[in-house]
């Protein structure tokens, strides 16, 4: 049994000696872990592949062209010996022990004195794994556990000593695995989630029974508007020392008010990450089986807001301009407003015979599609009850495929 036990430790080699022999495979897998780590690394070998050459040019490696020599080792803290000459592999070996120099041998495991361990990192922590004479097992072992850490589903939660935070991350179009592994891992920490009604709800029910869940359609607003009370939750329970998430539908800064946050937490003094999300505005389409863009039927698409009709005196949108493109056109929250919408990109020169799709929960259970042109989407999405929230595409594209492709 001893024989097999190896005594873990990390090995901090920032600006001390390390010597590779070989410039092989092998040694372009474990190079950038060195190099990372700071090591003064010495790489000795004739030739080397085209990846371990490009380190050597860019001053990351002190590379040698030569083979190995007795001495080489001298004052080294660690070696790697990865090459193809098991004779120059056994006097390296050798010289390494004598000068007590930890030393890994690709070729031979038992005549090692280190061993390297299955190695990866997940937001500042390092997991490394040995199984002995097992490589496969060890690699098996640290993907698993570090795809938990990414994606919350192994809990390891922080002794914060950071301050008030918030992240403001983006949820994604509804279907809970679209979230980004680093917004679930997230949500996972989380002490107090802020959600939206449009966030993946499915998520929320996953988090432990102590993250209190907060609604951000019921903060009562009082002499506040509904923007600015949430601003002051978060404010509120960052300062309080808890770990908040605020959890938005699609992406934060695709019409989700995300900056507004942002402002409200710096002039708070507490610091913020934003996580991007999924934005619906590509995403429903491609699981409808809508591409946005496509050889030579669209070269652009267009992302607007739909909320405010094109008379209103407060709209941003130059519907004119957007009429005569001949791209994409995706319009986001204009479900109420799809008829004057239709009604102005055709009076300023859009087909009325142009395809239009309106996809609803898209990437949900209840994702539907209801296709239609311009002339005549208005009256089909009344017909059909479409409700928010619906993502409208207009053009050419939408003619390419039908029906539901989740």
């Amino acid at each position: 049994m001893s024989e097999n036990f190896a005594y873990p430790v990390g090995l901090r080699l920032s600006g001390r000696r390390v010597v590779v022999l070989g410039a092989g495979q092998v040694a372009q897998r474990r190079l950038p872990a060195l190099i990372a780590a700071g090591a003064d690394i010495v790489l000795i070998s004739p030739s080397a592949t085209a990846s371990v050459e490009a380190m050597a040019e860019a001053g990351e490696v002190r590379w040698e062209r030569r083979k190995y020599q007795d001495g080489d080792f001298e004052g080294a803290w660690y070696a790697l010996i990865t090459t193809d000459d098991p004779q120059a592999n056994a006097a390296a070996s050798a010289e390494a022990e004598a000068r007590r120099v930890w030393c890994v041998r690709s070729d031979d495991a038992e005549a090692s004195t280190a061993w390297t361990p299955a190695t990866g990192r997940s937001e500042g922590v390092t997991v490394a794994v040995l199984t002995g004479r097992d490589p496969r097992r060890s690699a098996a072992v640290r993907d698993a556990v570090v795809e938990g850490l990414r994606d919350g589903t192994l809990a390891a939660p922080r002794h914060r000593a950071r301050g008030p935070h918030v992240a403001l991350v983006g949820g994604g179009p509804g279907d809970p695995d679209l979230i980004t592994v680093r917004g679930r891992r997230l949500l996972a920490e989380a002490d107090v989630v802020v959600a939206d009604r449009l966030g993946p709800r499915d998520l929320l029910d996953e988090l432990p029974p102590h993250v209190e869940v907060i609604d951000a359609a019921k903060i009562p607003y009082g002499r506040f508007m509904a923007q600015e009370a949430i601003n002051n939750a978060l404010i509120e329970h960052a300062k309080a020392g808890k770990s908040v998430v605020r959890l938005k539908g699609g992406d934060p800064f695709v019409f989700g008010r995300g900056m507004e946050e942002a402002h409200a937490l710096a002039e708070a003094g507490i610091p913020c990450t934003v996580v991007p999300g999924v934005t619906s505005a590509i995403s429903v389409p491609a699981v409808a089986g809508i591409p946005v863009t496509h050889r030579g039927v669209a070269h652009e698409f267009t992302v607007v807001s739909g909320h405010v009709a094109p008379d209103d005196p407060s709209s941003l949108v130059d519907w004119a301009a957007l009429a005569k493109l001949r791209g994409t056109l995706v319009l986001l929250m204009a479900v109420e407003k799809i008829g004057s919408i239709s009604a102005t990109l055709i009076e300023h020169g859009r087909a009325a015979n142009t395809p239009v799709a309106v996809v609803q929960e898209g990437t949900t259970a209840t994702q539907r599609r209801v296709d239609a042109t311009l002339a005549t989407v208005a009256e089909r999405v009344a017909a059909e009850g479409i409700r928010p929230p619906a993502v409208v595409v207009i053009g050419e594209v939408t003619a390419l495929a039908s029906g539901n492709h989740r």
